[in-house]
C-alpha cells in the first residue's frame, strides 16, 4: 500500500547527493574546519548523518546491511565514492520499504536504544529523513562559514532539479 512516504526519502537521497557533490571539493583542511553551532566538522558530520540513515534503515526494514558501520570517530576519511553509494542504499531501501510498508505496520511499537527507548516505526521513518535534514543544514552553515556557497537542497529546488516543475513562464 502506497503511503506517500517514499517521496520523503526520494527527496533525501537527492539533497544528500547534491551535498555530497559540493563537499568532494573541499580540501581535507575545509572538511576538518569545525564552527560553533554545527554538529562537528564536514567530514564528521557526514559520517554521522549517513551512519545514523544505515542505522534507521536497518531499524525500519530489518536485515540491512550496515557493517562495516560508518563511524564519526575513524580517523581514515571516507572516500566520496563509498559515502554515495551508503546514502543511496539507506535511502533506496526506505524508498522500497515505504512503498510497500501499511499504515498498521507504522504503528508497531519498536524498542530503541538498547531497549530503552520505546516509540513506533513511523518515528524512527520521520527520524530519518528529520535527522537529514537537520545535518545538511548544519553543514551548509559550515559552508557559509568557509565561503562557499552551500547548494540549495530545500523542497522548492528538489521540486525544480528533480521533479521539473516550478515557474511557469508567460
Amino acid at each position: 500500500m502506497a503511503t506517500g512516504l517514499s517521496d520523503f526519502f526520494k527527496y533525501n537521497l537527492w539533497a544528500n547527493l547534491r551535498l555530497l557533490d559540493t563537499c568532494e571539493q573541499l580540501t581535507d583542511a575545509q572538511l576538518d574546519a569545525v564552527f560553533p553551532g554545527t554538529y562537528g566538522s564536514i567530514r564528521v558530520t557526514l559520517k554521522h548523518m549517513l551512519g545514523a540513515e544505515e542505522g534507521y534503515a536497518a531499524r525500519s526494514v530489518g536485515g540491512f546491511p550496515t557493517t562495516p558501520p560508518l563511524r564519526e570517530d575513524e580517523e581514515a576519511p571516507r572516500s566520496f565514492t563509498e559515502l554515495r553509494e551508503r546514502a543511496r542504499r539507506s535511502s533506496e531501501a526506505m524508498i522500497a520499504f515505504t512503498e510497500q510498508v501499511t499504515p498498521e505496520q507504522l504503528q508497531v511499537i519498536q524498542l530503541l536504544d538498547e531497549g530503552t527507548y520505546r516509540a513506533p516505526l513511523l518515528v524512527t521513518v520521520i527520524q530519518f529523513v528529520d535527522h537529514g535534514i537537520d545535518h545538511r543544514t548544519q553543514i551548509c552553515t559550515a559552508l557559509t562559514q568557509l565561503g562557499i556557497q552551500s547548494p540549495e537542497l530545500d523542497i522548492w529546488a528538489y521540486n525544480e532539479a528533480a521533479l521539473g516543475y516550478g515557474e511557469i513562464k508567460q
